[in-house]
């Protein structure tokens, strides 16, 4: 998972030439079209002094860029004579003048952005890597948003308005009209203003890094202990000091069980913890807890009849099993009030769902809708699951919707791989001097390897794990694994090699870019699915696989199961988003009760058919769901965009080099850099098409 950086404070801007051309259809040549308001007049006289003084040329430009700044200018900005003077003090008269402005700026706005970054990684290391026991002056620390008063700041001594008088704010449609044919500085430029679009008032940012952090230390501090889980019987299926954090660990506890012969059960227990979590039946006192045993299916609570940790039970704590009260619910639902808040802010997206998929991903949601429909619904998946059920030597249970049995490792046992990785990674630095061996194996040449490993730093993680990339040149990404006493584990690695397809990108979208207001990629799922090409190769980096015609068959079918699985928790995360829109005022139970409906639906339309069970609510597992705001869909989306360019560089025979030329394409529309970097715009018609052969050939 990609981390999100600290929010943002920069825009774009378009050169005379282009701007002229998208200016000519929406302005008139003459004056006269300045809003009513305080400003008009000012605005008039401008237009007519500064044209005269300047020629026609400017006249398009000189108007949109006073409407822009017009927009947002308030009563405290100063009266019509300090607009004046301002805008005559910054408008940029020639090309030349334009062009040293967005070069200031671009430096400027990556040191600012870039040190903001690293003060807020600094102050959250406590809460987010494993560091020992967190104070409450940790949460305070790790709540605290340094940028949260940058754009009332850049307002309020007129750099915002200095943007948005000089660069135009384009909108989605004009970038997917025009870009194709813009310039890469043009697009450059386009990406400075676009952050100026709304001015949130610092109250405002801070209510909402306040939500995020507390959502995100619930999630972080959520484990369950497996060895204190009893069956009916009081038997204990998982070993000593097996400590999960849901929902990432528990999931991949069921995928690691289709190797071992005993695994059942265990997933079935696993789905019964899961199904608890999200029905917010789980006993309180369960959470994290190796002082107490807990029986899922009976839901009783004991105290722990065996040593599982230092941890003892706290003195005087009764024994229950009160559930949680409603905590999963509230903490999502602090985030929705929180980014309400901003709606107001944000006239040209006033929800977070419309700034999630016009602004944030570019893709209008109904379109995505279909994509993840398209995959739902093909005919393809009662014919996998048919395959499913046939390798398993049984009928699918809701739980195999995580059915990991087309990877190669399915060849051995999880205490294989954990025995493996532990003896080679018993620590985070161990992990740290690998890097330029593991870089290598996965095509980069030495050299290469040794830049990349140079700009990654490796932090044992207290939660899953995440990827933190740099936003200046002079600081390295971050890798985040979880690393027990004990060394890191085969899930940690799995992980970690997802965490390093994030950071190289972010080395390369970053440090080798052409212009820095470029870096990055088009949206969180294009960076997931260069993650994902990695992840995907984790084995053959440990020496354990080699590709030949019949693995690549499988991890077709195993990319498309896990794109129809993860599809439908994006369309659950994206129907919880509309009903707390639709119901603004509800309570933590009311949510639970509408995402429990919106689970079973989804469930019930495109799973029960094949799974032959209805309302079941595991599509609501997910804690991304409760950490990150309307995330979900980029997995998809990513899976989707995984397979495109793992088509690409099956064609150019060359992983490395392909990764590293799509990831400098930078942040442009995501059908922009998709047709750069593989020839077609985004959607799922690679991956059905190499799922559809790989049937046929697996079935051969």
């Amino acid at each position: 998972m990609a981390r999100t950086a600290a929010p943002t404070i920069f825009a774009t801007t378009i050169t005379i030439t282009l701007m002229s051309a998208l200016l000519t259809a929406q302005t008139p040549a003459t004056t006269g079209a300045y809003p009513e308001g305080p400003l008009h007049e000012a605005m008039h006289r401008l237009d007519t002094e500064l044209v005269a003084a300047h020629g026609e040329a400017i006249q398009p430009r000189l108007e949109r860029g006073m409407k822009q700044a017009g927009k947002l200018w308030r009563p405290e900005d100063g009266d019509a004579a300090t607009f004046e003077q301002f805008v005559r003090t910054h408008f940029a008269r020639d090309q030349r003048s334009l062009d040293e402005i967005f070069n200031r700026l671009q430096y400027n706005f990556e040191q600012l952005g870039g040190h903001m970054l690293e003060i807020v990684r600094a102050f959250r290391e406590q809460v987010d890597l494993d560091r020992g026991p967190i104070l409450p002056v940790d949460d305070i620390l790790a709540a605290y948003d340094p940028s949260a008063h940058t754009i009332d700041d850049l307002f309020q001594n007129k750099l915002a308005f200095a943007v948005l008088l000089n660069f135009p704010l384009t909108t989605l449609d004009e970038r997917l009209a025009g870009g194709d044919a813009w310039s890469r500085h043009t697009w450059a430029e386009a990406r400075l203003a676009q952050r100026f679009s709304r001015r949130v008032p610092a109250d405002v940012n801070v209510a909402v890094a306040r939500a995020n952090a507390d959502a995100d230390k619930y999630i972080a501090e959520y484990n369950i202990w497996m060895h204190h889980l009893l069956t009916d019987k009081g038997e204990r299926l998982f070993p000593p000091k097996l400590r999960l954090l849901s929902h990432w660990n528990l999931r991949d506890e069921i995928r690691a069980q289709y190797s071992e012969t005993t695994g059942l059960p265990k997933q079935r227990m696993i789905q019964q913890v899961m199904e608890r979590i999200v029905t917010q039946t789980i006993p309180e006192i369960v959470v994290d807890n190796p002082a107490v045993d807990w029986n899922p299916y009976s839901n009783v609570v004991t105290p722990a009849a065996v040593s599982d940790s230092d941890v003892a039970a706290e003195p005087g704590r009764q024994i229950s099993n009160a559930p949680e009260p409603d905590t999963r619910y509230a903490r999502l639902l602090d985030n929705f009030l929180a980014e309400r808040k901003v709606d107001s802010y944000s006239p040209t997206a006033p929800t977070l769902i419309e700034r999630k998929f016009n602004e944030a991903r570019e893709i209008p949601e109904a379109r995505v809708r279909a994509m993840f429909d398209r995959v739902l619904t093909s005919p393809l998946v009662p014919q996998v699951a048919a395959l499913i059920e046939k390798r398993l030597g049984r009928r699918l249970e809701p739980f195999d919707v995580w059915y990991n049995g087309f990877r190669p490792r399915g060849r051995y046992t999880e205490a294989e791989l954990d025995a493996i990785v532990r003896e080679k990674y018993p620590t985070a630095e161990a992990f740290q001097k690998d890097l330029p061996n593991i870089l290598v194996k996965l095509g980069f040449t030495p050299e290469k390897a040794a830049y990349l490993a140079g700009n990654i730093v490796v932090d044992p993680a207290r939660g899953s794990g995440h990827a933190w990339g740099a936003q200046r040149r002079e600081d390295r990404a971050h890798l985040r694994t979880r690393i027990g006493a004990t060394g890191m584990d085969y899930k940690g690695y799995n992980i970690a090699i997802h965490e390093l397809g994030h950071n190289v990108e972010q080395t390369f979208s970053l440090n080798d870019i052409d212009h820095w207001f470029l870096e990055g990629v088009p949206n969180t799922a294009f960076t997931e699915a260069l993650a994902f090409v990695f992840q995907g190769r984790d084995l053959e980096v440990l020496g354990l696989t080699r590709p030949d015609a019949e693995s690549e068959a499988l991890k077709a079918l195993a990319a498309f199961w896990q794109t129809f699985e993860i599809a439908g928790v994006g369309l659950v995360d994206m129907g919880v988003w509309h009903w707390m829109y639709e119901n603004p005022g509800a309570t933590p139970a009311q949510l639970r009760e509408a995402t429990l409906r919106i689970s079973k639906d989804i469930w019930n339309r495109y799973y029960a058919p094949v799974f032959r069970k209805k309302d079941v609510v595991l599509l609501g597992i997910y804690s991304h769901m409760i950490g990150q705001q309307l995330y979900l869909p980029d997995y998809p989306l990513g899976q989707m965009i995984a397979f495109q360019i793992e088509e690409q560089m099956a064609r150019s025979g060359n992983v490395a080099a392909e990764l590293e030329r799509v990831s400098k394409i930078g942040n442009v529309t995501p059908d922009l850099w998709m047709r750069q970097a593989t020839g077609a715009p985004v959607g799922p018609d690679a991956l059905l098409a190499a799922a559809r052969r790989a049937l046929g050939q697996i079935r051969r």
